[in-house]
């Protein structure tokens, strides 16, 4: 397994092995010793194309997550919302398919989101923190401030999804 950092502090690329032959591939998807946050909650979610699910974040009980492709591929995005970050409002992205398996460790205090771009995506997570329902907001997915470049044209939000706050209403309401 190799690490890739990236000029975001704590988000990081690990690019894993897999061992392949006639039979097909045996993969390993996480090594406790290479990272040294506890994950006590798993999650998957599937998606059809173009759905798009995001921006999230948990304001208290944050969490990290480790996201896995485990089927098909997604353009995963990820936005700094730690306050003293120097790299706060900017985002990260990245292609991620069952194809590279290749994850992402995404630090305490990113919102995260994806589309799915193949017809049927399964994307697995583990998580540092147990989900809080009453903690939870959403960042709109195209706010004008972030200037996120998604790949496609037509998207299937959540009503949740579509009702979320820009990233500027954000700041005011909960960064006073």
């Amino acid at each position: 397994m190799k690490l890739i950092k990236t000029k975001f502090k704590g988000l990081v690329i690990y690019k894993k092995n897999t061992y392949k032959d006639k039979r097909g591939y045996f993969r390993e998807l996480f090594l406790n010793r290479q990272i040294q946050e506890k994950f006590p909650f798993d999650a998957m979610s599937y998606s059809k194309k173009n759905v798009l699910r995001g921006l999230h974040l948990q304001l208290r009980n944050k969490q990290s997550k480790y996201v896995n492709v485990l089927k098909g591929k997604i353009f995963d995005v990820c936005v700094d919302c730690r306050k003293n970050s120097k790299t706060f409002g900017k985002y990260f992205s990245i292609y991620l398919s069952d194809k590279d398996n290749n994850s992402l460790l995404i630090p305490k205090g990113f919102a995260h989101g994806f589309c799915a771009l193949t017809d049927e995506v399964i994307v697995h997570y583990k998580c540092s923190a147990y989900r809080d329902k009453n903690s939870e907001i959403n960042i709109l997915w195209n706010d004008k401030d972030l200037k996120i470049k998604w790949p496609l044209k037509k998207q299937i939000l959540s009503k949740k999804d579509k009702n979320a706050l820009s990233f500027n209403d954000y700041q005011k309401k909960y960064l006073k």
